[in-house]
């Protein structure tokens, strides 16, 4: 009543409209602060994309660039070997001789050394199509060759008077097991150099096609992803017992990294166990080679 009176309720109910009004125009405020931190943050991501994507452009250019100016340049010569011209061109090799550190012997695998490069000149880009590999040159441009051993050496580097070439790289020597794994197919032989002396092999039952009753899709793919398991720790487990120097493992690429060997590597070997087991020692110890 007194407030009535004094006109204060009038002016009471006008403070709580302007006290809303500054509530909802503080809302507004802060959400258009949201909005643009928001849009700044999005502007910067932006940025920061498209600065990738420049980089990755002019990467993609610079390649394109680097093939443009060595489409012309090929191989010399180029074939896969094994048995016995594998061992005529081995015996070539290694019976180069120069004088002191004249000849580079090089693994390269990823990056090229500088001595390569020195040496090759132009001709380097062909050292990164053929790696992995062994490069072998000499200071007077009579030998320059690259070969992709089966059995890969650490990177190195080294100047002699000959080529560096362990045979046991290139060719089966000594005492070795050969495991060919497949999702569905395991076979294994134990090696006295060329000779084998060991064998084993089995099947496992892995489904090879979506059945069509009544299972779902994910099912039936849980069901052969739990079946190649079983089929691994049975091929880890006939490997535990072989008794050999060194273990090369070959086959299908997704199942071989599972394995604890001295070397994998991908083969298409196809049919029953012992054939194509066959198959894939002939495959693994088949060597690129490539003519500089």
């Amino acid at each position: 009543m007194l407030d009535d009176l004094l006109g204060r309720t009038a002016l009471k109910e006008r403070i709580a409209e302007l006290e809303d009004e500054c509530d909802r125009l503080q809302a507004q405020l802060d959400a258009e602060s949201d909005r643009r931190a928001d849009a700044a943050s999005a502007r910067q991501e932006a940025e920061e994309r498209v600065n990738r994507l420049e980089d990755r452009i002019a990467d993609l250019k610079g390649k394109v660039d680097a093939e443009h100016e060595t489409a012309d340049i090929g191989f010399r010569h180029r074939e896969t070997v094994q048995g016995g011209r594998l061992d005529e061109i081995y015996g070539r090799l290694t019976s180069f001789e120069g004088s002191e550190e004249t000849v580079l012997t090089a693994f390269v695998d990823d990056e090229v050394p500088d001595d390569v490069r020195e040496l090759l000149g132009d001709r380097t880009p062909l050292v990164s199509r053929a790696e992995p590999c062994l490069v072998c040159a000499d200071d007077a441009g009579l030998l320059a060759v690259a070969i992709r051993p089966p059995v890969a050496p650490d990177p190195f580097v080294e100047w002699n008077a000959t080529p560096r070439i362990d045979r046991e790289w290139i060719a089966p020597t000594g005492r070795f097991a050969l495991a060919l794994v497949r999702s569905d197919v395991f076979a294994v032989g134990v090696y006295e150099g060329d000779e084998r002396v060991g064998y084993e092999g089995f099947e496992s039952d892995v489904k090879s096609d979506h059945s069509k009753g009544g299972f779902s899709q994910a099912r039936f793919e849980r069901l052969r992803d739990e079946q190649i398991a079983d089929h691994v720790e049975k091929c880890e487990d006939a490997l535990a017992a072989i008794d050999a120097e060194r273990l090369y493992v070959v086959g299908d690429r997704r199942l071989v990294s599972e394995f604890d060997a001295d070397v994998t590597a991908a083969v298409d070997a196809t049919g029953k166990p012992r054939a194509a087991l066959e198959d894939a020692f002939e495959d693994f110890w088949t060597v690129p080679v490539y003519g500089l």
